[in-house]
Formats: C-alpha cells, sequence, structure tokens
C-alpha cells in the first residue's frame, strides 16, 4: 500500500459505516465511500459539516449544504494549486490520494536528466499533468474527453503558475488520440493513464475497461520512445485487481523494454485512527536505471 500522508490542505478525518469525512482546506465535507466498509460510531464532528452528499436510489445523487460556500475554492500540496469545486457527481475535482503518484512522477522526471515528454490519457482535471509540468517534463500532452474536466485543467496550469511551459490540452477519445500519433510518428519517453470503469468520447466512443485496455496499451506501446522513463496505470474499478495490472505490465512492457514492473494500492491515512482508506490500485513499468519510490 502506498500512502499519500504529506498533504496539509486535505485531511480524511474520518471513515466508515461507507462514508469519509475530509477536510478540503477549511471546509468539512461527508460523503459517501464504499471502500469504508467497517463499522464505526458516529461522533459530533460528522453532524458538524459544511456540506453532505446524499447518494439516490435512483442512482447519482446530490449535495446538501449546511452553510454558502465559494463556488470554488484552491488547495495546494507541496508547490502545487489546484482548484476545488463540489460537482454533481459527488467528486471535487482532485483525488487526493493521488499524490502519491505525483512524488513519483516528480521524482523520476527530475532525475531523468535529459528532455522527457509525457502523455497523460484520462487526464480530467491535471493533478499529474500538473506535477509533471513543473517537474520539468519538455512537454506534457493532456487528453481527456471531456471539454469541461480540461477547461479545469488549464485553471489549475494558471493557479500553479505554469503557462509557459508546454502543456497541450487535447479534447478527444484516448486511443484515438493514440492510433493517431502513431501514425504521424510521435513517441513519448512517459505515458500515464487512469482509465475509467466506462465512458463515452466526445464523439460517442464507447470505452470499457476490461474490453479496452489492453488494445489501448498496445497502441501504446507503438508511442513510446527507444528510452521510456515510466508508463503507469491508475485504476478504480471495481473487482479488478492490482495484480491484473501488474500482469499485464508484465506480460507486455517487460519483454520489449529492460525494467522493472510494481503494482499495488494506494490510500490515505485516517487521521482519527491511524487506519487507511484504500482509494484505488496502481500498475507501473520503471526503467531500469532508476529505483522505485
Amino acid at each position: 500500500m502506498r500512502v499519500s500522508k504529506d498533504w496539509e490542505d486535505y485531511e480524511c478525518l474520518d471513515a466508515g459505516n461507507g462514508e469519509k469525512l475530509e477536510r478540503w482546506g477549511n471546509v468539512i465535507f461527508r460523503r459517501p465511500d464504499p471502500q469504508a466498509m467497517w463499522n464505526i460510531s458516529f461522533d459530533s464532528a460528522w453532524k458538524n459539516v459544511d456540506g453532505v452528499y446524499h447518494r439516490s436510489s435512483k442512482g447519482g445523487g446530490s449535495w446538501e449544504f449546511h452553510k454558502k460556500l465559494k463556488d470554488f475554492w484552491t488547495i495546494q500540496y507541496k508547490d502545487l494549486t489546484f482548484k476545488v469545486s463540489p460537482t454533481s457527481f459527488k467528486h471535487t475535482g482532485l483525488f487526493p490520494e493521488q499524490a502519491i503518484n505525483w512524488d513519483f512522477m516528480m521524482n523520476k522526471i527530475r532525475n531523468a536528466k535529459r528532455p522527457i515528454k509525457v502523455l497523460n490519457l484520462f487526464a480530467y482535471t491535471g493533478g499529474a499533468t500538473m506535477a509533471c509540468s513543473y517537474a520539468g517534463a519538455e512537454e506534457v500532452v493532456h487528453v481527456d474527453a471531456s471539454k469541461g474536466m480540461n477547461e479545469w485543467a488549464k485553471e489549475n496550469m494558471k493557479l500553479c503558475g505554469l503557462e509557459n511551459r508546454r502543456i497541450r490540452f487535447i479534447t478527444d477519445d484516448c486511443l484515438k488520440f493514440v492510433e493517431r500519433e502513431a501514425r504521424r510518428g510521435n513517441t513519448y519517453d512517459a505515458i500515464i493513464m487512469d482509465p475509467p470503469s466506462y465512458g463515452r468520447g466526445p464523439n460517442g466512443e464507447m470505452w470499457k475497461f476490461e474490453q479496452n485496455l489492453d488494445k489501448l496499451i498496445s497502441a501504446c506501446m507503438n508511442i513510446l520512445s527507444k528510452k521510456p522513463l515510466f508508463f503507469l496505470i491508475n485504476s478504480y474499478t471495481t473487482g479488478i485487481s492490482s495484480t491484473v495490472l501488474y500482469n499485464i505490465l508484465k506480460t507486455s512492457l517487460e519483454p520489449v523494454y529492460h525494467g522493472v514492473v510494481d503494482a499495488g494500492e494506494i490510500g490515505l491515512p485516517i487521521t482519527k485512527n491511524g487506519l487507511i482508506l484504500p482509494c484505488g490500485i496502481y500498475g507501473r513499468w520503471v526503467d531500469n536505471d532508476s529505483n522505485l519510490i
């Protein structure tokens, strides 16, 4: 388990009974979390919150706010600044557990001692994009099917002071974009992907994790440079083990490139009791010249 424990502006205060209690800057939220299966007693902290997300029996859900909040506010992770705003689909625009992966990427890029070109697929609001660009990547290509998420990512770019770095924002179906890049002869030294369980591209293209992941990875191998730095997959898909990601990378990248494959869970520390809230899985291939962190 790799744990994102260096936050100051974010905190998982407590978790259990299918929910989590979080601090986002000075704002306290109570949100559903299916991983928090253990039983706890709700104390007064669970009642003194600024917002609660209620799931609907018909799917989706809605927020109940106990005080008027700003449309958005910002939080920092080390030298990075991100916009936070509650969305209709429960999220806030940031997955704080991913900070452990941001640290990994930044360390790799800073120590590469050569220009690194990064491709970030299903890039959402650009946490990884900003981390890689801040660390000194020569170029980061940020691809997401949602125009709205790309606009949010551009706001994060400005908040991080990275307007003068080379970040390209592409609204496109990820698989189609990768296939076009191969035809154009473009290559990347590092590839990051956070594929959803289900999704649709801007033109209605259907994505299903179990059906399309292998095809996407095969396509990505056609655009890896001759000396790649890392290849990272994140997943929140229910029922997919980190061992699956390990096996995929072991059988696809390792026979072609000399490196190390690593996979496991990522999580967040729970302040109240010191437990770890599991938040997803990762798999990564790393070049032989570097140590995993």
